[in-house]
């Protein structure tokens, strides 16, 4: 958490929210089944929120939006995403280093914690190797953060440096070596402040230490920005000075230790050619075909069904842990991560409106969201790239986000990538980003890698299973008419939006029924495909329907489909709803029985999907705005109703009838 902080501070900005995407492998898993060395997902779990929750926390940053998600794949390599939102004033990041500049370090001490960070982080698992990674473990100080932060957003107001930067992963060498690549750096290695004594040369100078960052301070301004650090309490040091010669100059007590030219240093990295290969596994795509009849036992056990889906790890409740989290200090939150009248209904995205200097009567605001699907990787790379950045984007569009004032960020957590198959996927990987930044109009302003996720143990090797986070951010002119998922009155109109296809591939309904029975069900499926120019067209169109006060509430179609969507909705509420699958058809259903059909239109995570509630008042309104704007595929598909049940038809025919309270236990009856 602390990292992500900096690298805002670090382009001058003011930290206003944090997000987290988690993923750890299933919470019940007994430690005598894991190898010597490997820590139980419970205990990994609790140790990961309560670093983010005392990071953020003890800054004084909202954590405001994120994910958690449970899977085998992630017991040897559990993942922590976590991301930060700033503000600056448009202009007032300077990233010109003029020779001659101090080069000047804030914030903490160094030690030996972090040496080796980032090559730890990044490198292959095992007993062994962490046995001999104590010091590859940073020791964060929030408050520490904290004063550092206040000083840099003083210090840039004044106009008191020329450049900045963060010591993140190699420390100084990355800071300072990044920093001087057009002037050149001198650097006296004794300079810098130090936990303790003993530091080796080197030590010092690739430590990844937290809490420091790197200032080139001209030198007439060096005592206006030493007073704001006496004032604040941040130890600020001089470490030496941007030359002009294009050389990386390091000493120790007057003696050279390293001299090495810029261009070299930057450019003289030879480059790898790797093989890559990936093959579509036809297997998982399309199942194999079963002969018998469709199992009755499954078709006919909707309620149970949904049910086990709420109940889900990856899908139930997480208010346990996002209770611990502060989701409204600096009082900017308007859309916050729990929603409803139940209060722990799960939003689509954070919207914020942030207190801005000067303009204390706009309503303008950033929405904040992401987007992870790492079951349909396994199937295809490609299509969970492309799904991520649609899921990123229509959770957006959700609280009524603008998707064509949004960008994007990727962050990969992958294998070893010199495996031809791991680079394989990830290659395909990329190609999807690429195509759905292009084709969405979305650019990727940022992201991060971390690769060789994979341990070792008792001559196996367990990679992690291919993960990629999209995150989005959208800047809107007013907050006042976005809205949350938690319906409001019965009698409302509830509206399918987007259009729904046999993509059984990959989905959370697979996980909860046998693999005999969904082959039966399912012998010929997909993963979920986006049509990204017609995702664009509907998410722009009903992005504007929203801000336009068109609807009351609305929820993206994601894990488990249409019927775990509208149960969220309704559990949110606490109000029942009736829906019927009759208005509308599946695509690609040829060879599908009745029972399967029936399904597929309550569990397929097809792409691109809303479920929106509209007032009877604004039907005509509303239908008329999406169809003149290209909207075709909007479905009436039922009503908000006044009692305290969640009903689905299929016709005449009642395909589910649940109580609320059981959809609230079951959604409270997850791991969290």
């Amino acid at each position: 958490m602390g990292g992500v902080i900096r690298d805002v501070v670090g382009v001058s900005a003011q930290p206003i929210a944090c997000t987290d995407i988690l993923c750890f492998g299933p919470l019940d898993t007994p430690a005598d089944e894991l190898p010597a060395g490997v820590l139980t997902p419970r205990r990994i779990a609790s140790g990961v929120v309560s670093g983010v929750r005392d990071y953020g926390n003890k800054m004084g940053i909202p954590t405001v939006n994120g994910a958690i998600l449970y899977h085998p794949g992630y017991t040897y390599n559990p993942l922590v995403f976590c991301g930060c939102l700033g503000i600056l004033p448009h202009g007032s990041h300077p990233t010109q280093v003029e020779p001659g500049d101090l080069i000047v370090s804030l914030g903490g001490r160094t030690g030996r914690d972090g040496v080796h960070g980032a090559t730890f982080s990044s490198g292959e698992m095992s007993l062994e190797i962490n046995t001999q990674a104590g010091t590859a473990v940073q020791i964060g100080a929030p408050i520490t953060e904290k004063k550092v932060t206040d000083v840099i957003i003083q210090a840039r107001d004044r106009q008191l440096y020329h450049a900045i930067t963060d010591c993140g992963a190699g420390g100084f060498s990355s800071a300072v070596g990044e920093m001087g690549s057009k002037t050149g750096a001198r650097v006296e290695l004794t300079k810098a402040p130090l936990k303790y004594q003993g530091l080796a040369p080197w030590e010092i100078w690739l430590s990844e230490a937290q809490e420091r960052m790197i200032l080139a301070v001209p030198p007439a301004r060096i005592n206006e920005l030493l007073e704001i650090c006496e004032i604040e309490e941040v130890e600020a040091s001089i470490l030496g000075t941007f030359t002009g010669d294009h050389r990386l100059t390091l000493t120790y007590n007057g003696q050279v230790v390293a001299n090495m030219d810029m261009e070299f240093l930057h450019d003289g990295l030879p480059q790898k050619t790797l093989d890559a290969v990936w093959r579509l596994p036809e297997n998982k795509l399309s199942g194999k075909a079963r002969t018998g009849s469709v199992p009755q036992g499954v078709a006919g056990s909707l309620a149970p069904t949904l049910l086990a889906l709420l109940r889900h790890p990856s899908i139930a409740s997480k208010e346990e842990v996002v209770r611990r989290y502060d989701h409204e200090v600096q009082g900017g939150t308007v859309r916050k991560p729990l929603v409803g009248r139940a209060g722990n209904g799960p939003g689509d995205a954070a919207v914020l409106q942030p207190l801005i200097e000067g303009e204390p009567d706009s309503k303008a605001g950033v929405v904040l969201s992401n987007g992870v699907n790492p079951l349909y990787g396994k199937i295809d790379p490609y299509h969970m790239a492309v799904n991520a950045v649609d899921e990123a984007l229509r959770n957006l569009t959700a609280v009524g986000g603008d998707v064509t004032h949004a960008a994007i960020l990727d962050n990969f957590c992958w294998g070893n990538p010199t495996d031809p198959e791991q680079l394989g996927l990830l290659v395909r990987a990329v190609k999807g980003c690429h195509d759905a930044a292009v084709g969405f109009g979305t650019p990727f302003i940022s992201g991060k890698d971390s690769l060789n996720n994979e341990y070792r143990a008792d001559g196996q090797r367990f990679p992690v299973i291919p993960t990629l986070v999209i995150s989005a951010v959208s800047v809107i002119k007013d907050v006042t008419p976005t809205v949350d998922m938690a319906l409001k009155t019965p009698g409302n109109l509830l509206y399918l939006v987007g259009g729904t296809r046999n993509e059984m591939a990959g989905s959370h309904y697979g996980e909860v029924i046998d693999t005999d029975s969904f082959a039966q069900l399912f012998p010929r499926t997909s993963v979920p495909q986006v049509r990204i120019q017609h995702a664009l067209q509907t998410m722009t169109v009903l992005g504007d329907a929203i801000r336009q006060g068109l609807v009351r509430s609305c929820h993206d179609l994601s894990e488990g489909g249409l019927a775990v969507a509208a149960a969220e909705m309704s559990l949110a509420a606490l109000r029942g709803a009736t829906l019927n699958v009759r208005r509308f058809g599946l695509q690609s259903s040829d060879g599908l029985s009745s029972s399967a059909v029936a399904i597929a239109k309550l569990f397929s995570e097809s792409a691109t999907r809303f479920l929106v509630e509209v007032t009877p008042e604004q039907l005509g309104t509303f239908e008329n705005y999406m169809k003149t704007n290209g909207v075709e595929e909007l479905y009436r598909i039922g009503e908000v109703n006044n009692t305290s049940r969640f009903i689905i038809q299929n016709g005449e025919e009642e395909l589910l009838n649940v109580g609320i309270d059981e959809l609230q236990t079951s959604w409270k009856g997850g791991q969290a």
